[in-house]
């Protein structure tokens, strides 16, 4: 089995000069692939000249897009996926390796609380692990950790479905447990970012708030909006015995609640319908 790693890469010069010789000791001979997301900066040369093959970008297309282009061109049939910035450490890959060899087909870091970019960043991946767990039945560790492994053939099956901005770990997850792909999770130490991070609160903020609509319609779209369905029904169907009791008559209030129950229960149903044949195509 060969092996391409992939790191997207935009202004990432300082921290590819840690991260690419300590990844070249730990997997020698495995096709380093640096996509360079439109840098500023001399991120292109710095990899090159550390024996890494660049993809270039004429402008920032994006995590998602830097993600997809280098899985695209890479020739190994086991993708390893990780930041440039020196936050995940290469002596992981081993391990993640040997779980992979396991008989799964991803294997993903799992960051612990002091590993997260802040508190309102763990908040909301500890929110998001715990939706997605609920989703799948599965003990979902962490969502959003961009260290990963994965089998090519299987990653490659979803691409079309991936971001070009963040996310693409939650949508490519999702999309494992949708296809019954095995998933595991291991735990990794998470190193302090070497430069300036690219998150922005405030413009992510909402981004990272679509993830959870994500997690819904990329596994099962029904699980969502069924209950929020039920809430509507019994709101409704609360405040009819309210008005009956206290005026004895059935209120526009009570029609509007108990029509948008059953409208957002049918549009769950068409939801399922159309991720069940999104998979099925990719099948």
């Amino acid at each position: 089995m060969t092996i391409s790693v992939i790191l997207p890469a935009k202004n990432e010069a300082e921290g590819l000069r840690r991260t690419l010789p300590a990844l070249l000791a730990q997997v020698p001979g495995a096709e380093i692939i640096v996509v360079d997301d439109g840098s500023t900066d001399d991120t292109a040369q710095v990899a090159a000249s550390l024996g890494a093959r660049v993809l270039s970008s004429p402008y920032s297309m994006g995590n998602g897009a830097a993600i997809k282009r280098g899985a695209r061109a890479a020739a190994g049939d086991i993708l390893v996926f990780m930041d440039a910035d020196g936050q995940h450490d290469p002596a992981c890959i081993p391990a993640l390796l040997v779980k992979l060899d396991e008989g799964y087909d991803m294997v993903v870091g799992a960051r612990d609380w002091s590993g997260q970019a802040g508190v309102h960043r763990g908040a909301a991946n500890a929110f998001y692990n715990w939706l997605a767990s609920r989703m799948t039945g599965f003990e979902v560790k962490d969502l959003t950790s961009g260290f990963r492994v994965v089998r090519a053939g299987r990653f490659r099956e979803f691409i079309h479905l991936l971001p070009n901005g963040f996310s693409y770990p939650t949508t490519s997850t999702m999309a494992f447990f949708r296809s019954a792909y095995a998933v595991a999770y291991m735990p990794i130490p998470v190193a302090k970012r070497v430069g300036k991070s690219h998150i922005r609160p405030l413009r992510d903020g909402v981004r990272f708030l679509l993830i959870i609509f994500k997690i819904a319609t990329l596994y099962s779209p029904l699980k969502l909006f069924a209950p929020t369905a039920g809430v509507f029904f019994l709101t409704a169907l609360a405040y009819y015995a309210f008005t009956f009791l206290t005026q004895g008559r059935f209120t526009n209030m009570s029609v509007l609640l108990f029509s948008a129950a059953v409208i957002i229960f049918l549009i769950g149903l068409i939801s399922e319908q159309i991720t069940s044949l999104t998979y099925r195509r990719d099948e």
